[in-house]
């Protein structure tokens, strides 16, 4: 049973809380005020009978520890995203947080280094730093050692859109020329014709097939079927520092097929030319084993600032691709695919605006069918004995022979005869602004006030 006793430590009178553990371990903690230690005896009692009990003597270890636990265990994911994360505890977490006990972590004080980390860093990267923290509590609430996660809720910088540049194929066009022959790439050294067609070629594959570079630099000869025009994405490599090339699955851990245009299967037909099916059909221009983008992206810089793009990232040309792939009219299930998205609200939240755009494109379109359609005679377009619902036990309206049915939706608005109909009764649909049946002695009868719709029956 929790009580309190009075002791005495240094000529200073003391409160020492005794309680016991759900598990039946005897614990007690020392407060110079007797209110306190009654508050904490009413909150432990309080846990316990709701589970939400902890044991403090769990939450004694430090932030820097739990953290490289936390490390640890994430043999799940891809070595590129766990450098990102160590570099995240070593540069940011650690310095503020190594020595502090979990237990010692408030949600005011996180919110405090949310702001601190602002000023020296982008909102997307305070995002992703923070949310490296708060995985990592985390793991402590599910491992019991906290209640709850402090770093839930904090006020996040709002991710800044930069306004994004989709190239045009002109634009695509001019590029990979001044890619693949620029007027100056190194002071030291200048590319021999090879290399030449090696950065206009992955200019246009991936302007065209909205792959990621390494998805580019690690596809394989034996993947690319030219007579289909697909290539098959199943691998992807990443420059990694302490590592060297990490090799993977795509980002989507799936691999997925991409169309080729035409006019690009001649030009990789000739460059793949001569070589094996495990050959990289994007090799290393100086040996090594895949492209790096840290390579490319001296020639590529200085191609997109000769034809008037400056600071051009070749990110970029996956934008471009899907782009161009809406623009020609492909829907957000085929851009998804291309793209290799996890889901069409991922394509999207990327892309929805560029959807947008092709607004007045479907209402031309529908017009243009509904004219096409209101063109043709009314008559015509319905067969007689499909025209009328009959019902015999509908006394309403009885059509006589002479009788004329206004057909809702002709062209003109003019009544037609309808021989076929004599001695037969219709049933009237429901009232409206236009259509209906009436006599010749009588052309409100059908519907006073109103002209009655006949349902077409198809």
């Amino acid at each position: 049973m929790a009580s309190i006793e009075k002791r005495t430590r240094d000529g200073r009178t003391v409160w020492r809380a005794h309680y016991r553990t759900p598990a039946g371990h005897q614990r007690n903690k020392t407060f110079t005020r007797k209110v306190d230690a009654e508050r904490f005896l009413t909150s432990v009692e309080s846990s316990k009978n709701t589970g939400d009990y902890i044991d403090p003597s769990l939450a004694r270890v430090t932030v820097g520890d739990w953290a490289q636990t936390w490390l640890d265990g994430q043999n799940h994911v891809k070595l590129t995203t766990l450098n990102r994360y160590e570099g995240a505890v070593r540069k940011h977490i650690l310095p503020t947080w190594g020595h502090v006990r979990l237990s010692a972590v408030s949600h005011s004080d996180v919110q405090v280094w949310v702001t601190s980390l602002s000023k020296t860093q982008s909102p997307a990267s305070v995002r992703k730093i923070h949310r490296v923290l708060s995985l990592i509590l985390d793991m402590a609430v599910k491992d019991g050692r906290l209640t709850r996660n402090v770093a839930a809720g904090v006020n996040l910088p709002r991710p800044v859109n930069h306004e994004e540049r989709y190239l045009t194929h002109s634009q695509v066009d001019d590029l990979a020329y001044a890619c693949g022959y620029p007027v100056e790439v190194s002071k030291h050294r200048a590319l021999d014709e090879r290399t030449n067609e090696i950065y206009r070629l992955v200019v246009l594959f991936l302007a065209y097939t909205g792959v990621r570079f390494g998805e580019m630099a690690a596809l394989r000869v034996r993947r690319l079927d030219l007579t289909k025009r697909r290539a098959v994405i199943a691998e992807s490599v990443t420059p990694v520092q302490g590592h060297g090339l990490v090799w993977g699955t795509p980002k989507s851990h799936r691999r997925r097929e991409v169309p080729i245009p035409r006019f690009l299967v001649d030009d990789l037909a000739r460059h793949i030319a001569g070589k094996a099916p495990e050959d990289l059909v994007f090799g290393g221009i100086r040996g090594g084993e895949a492209l790096r983008v840290s390579v490319f992206r001296k020639p590529f810089r200085v191609a997109a600032t000769a034809i008037g793009i400056p600071d051009l990232h070749p990110h970029e040309l996956r934008h471009t691709a899907a782009s161009l792939a809406i623009a020609s009219g492909a829907d957000v299930k085929v851009v998804q695919q291309m793209l290799g998205h996890g889901s069409a609200t991922m394509t999207l939240d990327t892309y929805g605006h560029l959807f947008e755009n092709r607004l007045d494109e479907v209402a031309d379109a529908m017009d243009l069918a509904r004219t096409t359609e209101r063109a043709q005679p009314a008559v015509a377009r319905v067969l007689p004995e499909r025209l009328l619902a009959l019902d015999e036990e509908d006394p309403l309206t009885s059509v006589s022979a002479g009788q004329g049915v206004f057909f809702h939706g002709s062209p003109d608005g003019i009544r037609t005869r309808a021989t076929a109909l004599r001695g037969r009764r219709a049933r009237p649909l429901h009232n409206g602004a236009m259509g209906g049946l009436a006599t010749a002695q009588n052309p409100t009868k059908a519907c006073p006030g109103a002209a009655r719709r006949v349902s077409l029956g198809y």
